[in-house]
């Protein structure tokens, strides 16, 4: 019998299987979905992920599996490079196309830098998002719970990122194995909150589905079928060892450990002794390297993995050469060795792997299992940099840690590695911090000596941390120590990056002029590149944009070598020249920093993620909203990044009025607390809330915003203006002083052209909450906001119109109204296209002639546009356009219309979509601007007032 060929059919997991099926079916449909399959080792896990498998190939998917190992330092990212061994057709293009993805096979590990960076690994991830988005992929990565810290990093990225993707991603893992403290279960708490993601546990199978699978094994005697049931449990793969024992006439031992060392120990000599080689290679193990390891010759060897594959205990493996049939049969051959002979084995594959260019980290493995620290030490600095190459910061910390505690421990280390002690610590410091460990990172610093250079790096690493004053103290002490060259240029950097934000700001200038001085001598083109940054900042923080501009200009000119730095100052240069109103500039900008990111794989790095939000918003900005909403921000939110992220796509979905703002908000609200997604989607929520109808919840939004807010936040101007807007709906001006008071503190700092226009927003509100419908400060909006900004001009020419009509400027109420009813139909703008129809009904205005051209332009026309013509006499229209000015609001007009047809508060308040609370307060304040005390007298002296 063949264990591994009796699974034609899936016993008792079908409503597991639908689970995953669903999963890949909203995948084909392009809603990207992670699957996690949980289960006690030998459940089945494997068997129901291969059925998933043939069916996503029977529907058009390409399939990827990898598999994790269990090694004592797991190689990076060893699940994803099996997975992409065998790729083909499109896949293989796409793996070609992504240089960073070639350096997980074989051969390409060496093809990176020698440093150690952050950016190396978002590359990487940005890589295989990319890579998995090129058609239906089911990616499966199996045994998570040995999976090393980089590939839990991927799985989790994968997990936020994949969206629109059609892309299934499956992992499996032991439950069992998950003790306290297991490193997975952290991740599988953090992915079991996202929307994304489903998880499935594989419970025992009840006994009336293990008769069946017994049955379909081979299993014929009743009374043996039975007893396999009854000690099986519920386990698949117990139940295939006791029916295997069974058939070969062996005892069923009690523990399924002694059952498979008892089939083990059935073998020949020969046989066994591969076998116990094979255990100590892992899971998986070349056939050459594991004939080697035996001692056998060619025809003993093939005898012995002859016998050993027809017992169903290793099964040949494509590439690898032989895999445990199972990793339970692998690890109880393994814990079975004796130490002496452990160690000899360990040390015997350490001995073939060097001599064949193994791999570091599978050296350092055995050459710690074998005792040999000399060995362990070289292979576990080689293995730390070749981890750094692939973008694996956590596991090149790990070989460099554990290097650091072999150093005192090895003659000669020096020698052995490469490099000294401090420069060890160092590169240790920096593998920490590129993971996101600042503290520990500091803490390897004030391991050692201080110098100019410890001194620097641990200014950096406790800045980061966000523990300023030290951070301060030790950029301080780094210039003091007295370094030249390139480490004076980085050090007075660093000084100047620490101080900007400190009471000490006043120093960032100078020392950042001296910083780039010395680097300009010295070559430090990174330090060069942070000193103009420090430079540029200090500039716009002064309010001095212009040479702000020309600053980041220049650093977004230069190619500097480090990406990063790179694409901050191109994202800086794009961000001051839209605030400045360059829109075409910026958006050339900007799109060349989104080149450059997706070239190199760092489209989702902070700045790749930055510059695809600027760009976002010079679309909106300029009127592309089909081009902004095609960049695609998901919904379905987990983080407070991904929240972020999510709540920039309100801007559009709002101003188009669409069903999705709900939903959106939804998913969006249980991260308020958080100051920026507040800002972005509570102040988006405000004005969501005041096109619906409802000024009194948009008010709410906006308080809650401006109280986390810090006073000066320039964001508190726009704000402000929508809580004024509301408060003018109101019919409110308690409060109102307090709002411009924010927005005036907001402008304090220096501001580009949209800032300036919303502080002038922000005071023609005012005027409007009390009760004056100001046409030039209105005119003042719509010309600040008329850089380009297509939608704010409109909607301040919507209120323009408004106040020419209350002035008595019938005509040039009209054009404003025309212009801005134009754009909103181009938009798409639903919301303010129906506040202007309201207008123009109100204003019996009636359709916009579109076909006729423009008029005359200028202050003679505007004078002349609303007297009548030659033999016409004065209309009822040219009589209202000199009728007195009453300043009721827009709101305060639609509610007198629906008083005048003789409706109630509640029915009024039913078709405005506001409560009759609202509704009275803007009667009464209709009352008392018409100066009378009923609704009939309010509706009679608006018909004499001309605004019925």
């Amino acid at each position: 019998m063949e264990p591994q060929k009796v699974q034609s059919v899936l016993v008792g997991r079908l409503v597991e299987l639908d689970r995953l099926l669903a999963v890949l079916r909203s995948a084909a449909e392009g809603t990207a979905g992670v699957a996690l399959v949980g289960g006690d080792a030998g459940i089945g896990k494997t068997r129901l992920v291969t059925e998933l498998a043939e069916r996503a190939r029977a529907d058009g998917f390409a399939v990827l599996v990898g598999q994790c190992a269990e090694l004592g330092d797991a190689l990076p990212y060893l699940p994803l490079a099996d997975a992409l061994r065998g790729v083909e057709g499109e896949l293989r293009e796409a793996l070609e196309a992504r240089p960073v993805l070639g350096r997980l096979l074989p051969g390409g590990v060496d093809g990176g830098p020698e440093s150690a960076s952050r950016l190396t690994q978002q590359q990487l991830f940005g890589s295989v998002l990319g890579f998995l988005a090129t058609q239906p992929v089911l990616l499966i990565l199996e045994d998570l719970h040995w999976a090393d810290q980089s590939t839990r990093d991927l799985l989790v990225f994968l997990s936020r990122m994949l969206q629109g993707e059609r892309v299934c991603l499956v992992g499996t893992y032991r439950t069992d194995d998950l003790h306290r403290r297991h490193p997975l279960r952290r991740v599988l708490a953090e992915l079991g909150r996202l929307p994304a993601v489903t998880s499935v546990e594989l419970s025992p199978l009840d006994r009336g589905e293990m008769a069946d699978y017994v049955a379909l094994l081979g299993g014929t005697d009743a009374r043996m079928i039975d007893e396999v049931v009854d000690r099986a449990e519920g386990n698949p793969f117990y139940a295939e060892e006791l029916l295997e024992a069974a058939v070969e006439g062996s005892m069923m031992t009690d523990g399924l450990a002694s059952l498979l060392l008892s089939r083990a120990e059935q073998l020949s000599d020969p046989a066994q002794r591969v076998l116990r080689g094979a255990a100590v290679a892992g899971r998986k193990v070349d056939h050459g390297l594991l004939q080697a390891v035996s001692g056998l010759d060619d025809l003993a060897f093939e005898e012995a993995m002859r016998e050993i594959v027809s017992r169903g205990l290793i099964r040949p493996s494509g590439e690898y050469g032989y895999a445990f049939r199972h990793a339970l049969l692998q690890e109880a051959v393994y814990t079975d060795l004796l130490p002496g002979e452990r160690t000899r084995l360990h040390a015997e594959f350490a001995r073939l792997l060097a001599g064949q260019g193994g791999s570091a980290a599978e050296l350092a493995h055995h050459y710690l299992a074998a005792h040999d620290l000399a060995g362990a030490l070289a292979a576990s600095v080689e293995a730390g940099r070749r981890a750094e190459r692939l973008g694996a910061p956590a596991e090149a910390h790990r070989h460099f840690e554990r290097a650091l505690g072999l150093w005192e421990r090895v003659p000669d280390a020096e020698a052995l590695t490469g490099t000294d002690h401090a420069g060890l610590a160092l590169r240790t410091a920096a593998a920490a911090a590129d993971m996101g460990d600042n503290q520990r990172a500091a803490a390897h610093m004030r391991a050692l000596p201080p110098s100019a250079e410890v001194c620097e790096r641990l200014a950096y690493y406790l800045y980061d941390a966000g523990q300023e004053s030290e951070a301060v103290a030790a950029a301080e002490a780094a210039v003091e120590a007295g370094p030249t060259g390139p480490l004076l240029a980085r050090a007075l950097a660093t000084f100047a990056r620490t101080v900007f934000w400190t009471a000490r700001h006043a120093e960032a200038g100078p020392l950042a002029e001296r910083a780039l001085e010395v680097a300009r001598a010295t070559g430090a083109r990174d330090a060069e590149k942070s000193a103009l940054i420090i430079l540029a900042s200090c500039a716009e923080y002064t309010g001095d944009r212009e040479r702000a501009e020309q600053l980041f200009a220049r650093v977004a000119a230069e190619d500097s070598g480090d990406l990063a730095m790179d694409l901050r100052g191109i994202f800086h240069h794009a961000r001051i020249q839209a605030e400045g109103g360059a829109l075409a500039a910026a958006a050339a900008t900007a799109d060349r920093g989104i080149r450059l990111a997706a070239e190199t794989g760092l489209s989702w790095s902070t700045y790749g993620t930055d510059l695809r939000f600027l760009r976002y918003m010079i679309d909106y900005t300029v009127g592309e909203w089909e081009q902004a909403r095609a960049r695609g921000f998901g919904r379905r939110v987990g983080t407070i990044p991904e929240a972020v992220l999510s709540s920039f796509a309100l801007f559009v979905e709002v101003a188009l009025g669409l069903p999705e703002v709900e939903e959106r908000l939804a998913w969006l609200r249980p991260f308020w607390p958080d100051t920026m997604v507040a800002y972005m989607s509570r102040g988006l929520a405000a004005e969501h809330a005041l096109w619906q109808g409802d000024p009194g919840r948009a008010l709410e939004h906006v308080t809650a915003v401006l109280d986390v807010l810090e006073p000066t936040d320039s964001g508190s101007i726009r704000v402000a203006a929508v809580g004024l807007w509301a408060l003018a709906e109101l019919g409110r001006t308690d409060g109102a002083g307090d709002l411009l008071g924010r927005a005036r503190d907001g402008a304090r700092a220096g501001l580009g052209r949209e800032g300036r226009a919303w502080l002038l927003r922000a005071e023609a509100e005012w005027h409007r909450v009390h009760g004056r419908l100001d046409a030039d400060a209105w005119r003042a909006v719509v010309e600040a906001f008329d850089y380009g900004f297509v939608y704010e001009t409109a909607r301040s020419r919507w209120r323009l119109a408004e106040a020419l009509l209350a002035a008595g400027d019938r005509a040039a109420a009209h054009r404003e109204w025309e212009q801005a009813v134009e754009t909103a139909d181009a938009l798409g703008a639903r919301p303010l296209g129906e506040a202007l129809a309201e207008l123009g009904r109100r204003a019996r205005f009636g359709p916009v002639r579109r076909a006729e051209p423009a008029g005359p332009a200028g202050p003679a026309a505007s004078a002349s546009a609303g007297r009548p013509g030659p033999g016409r006499r004065p209309g009822r229209a040219d009589r209202e356009s000199r009728s007195p000015a009453v300043a009721l609001t827009g709101r305060e007009r639609e509610v007198l219309t629906l008083v005048a047809e003789g409706l109630p508060n509640r029915e009024i308040g039913e078709r405005l979509f506001i409560a009759p609370k609202t509704v009275s307060v803007h009667v009464s304040n209709i009352l008392g601007k018409l100066g009378v005390s009923s609704r009939t007298q309010a509706v009679a002296a608006a018909r004499r007032a001309g605004l019925l």
